[in-house]
């Protein structure tokens, strides 16, 4: 009778259990998509990046009093990596047709660094001149890749 009382005792206790246990589950972190306008060559310390080199996600710094990417180390809290730029014909500035151009040729850069399966759980976006900074000159479009579940664990881009 002790066998059959802690059978029933175990079975009233388990609803407890698998309710808490699902306060400790943690949710899979949805996807995060960054496009053409996440960020542009105003945000702070964009202009001072090179190719292959890794930064942070723009921030507000209330010390700066506006938003700012920092450069880091590839396998230090790295959100993007340059993978290159490339360089828009120039005319009269047409945002459309600009980000037309930087995904195109982002993709093709993309495509050639992280082929097939080499590129499924990584993404890329642009970095595209604003009117502003067309008007001064600017007309570099910077490619850049990054993990769209998270950080990036060291450089991506392949080793030569």
């Amino acid at each position: 009778m002790t066998v059959a009382r802690r059978g029933y005792r175990l079975l009233t206790m388990a609803p407890a259990v698998l309710a808490l246990g699902a306060l400790f589950v943690i949710p899979p972190t949805s996807a995060v998509r960054k496009g053409d306008d996440f960020m542009t060559p105003e945000t702070t310390g964009v202009l001072n990046l090179e190719p292959g080199e890794c930064f942070t996600d723009p921030e507000y710094s209330p010390m700066a009093g506006e938003e700012i990417v920092l450069y880091t180390t590839c396998d230090q809290h790295a959100d993007n990596q340059s993978y290159g730029f490339v360089h828009a014909d120039d005319g009269p500035y047409d945002r459309a047709a600009l980000a037309e151009f930087g995904w195109s040729s982002c993709k093709r850069g993309f495509a050639n660094y992280w082929p097939g399966e080499a590129g499924a759980e990584l993404d890329y976006y642009p970095i595209l001149p604003t009117a502003e900074t067309w008007a001064d000159g600017d007309r570099d479009v910077m490619c850049v890749v990054y993990d769209p579940h998270g950080e990036l664990k060291g450089s991506m881009l392949p080793r030569a």
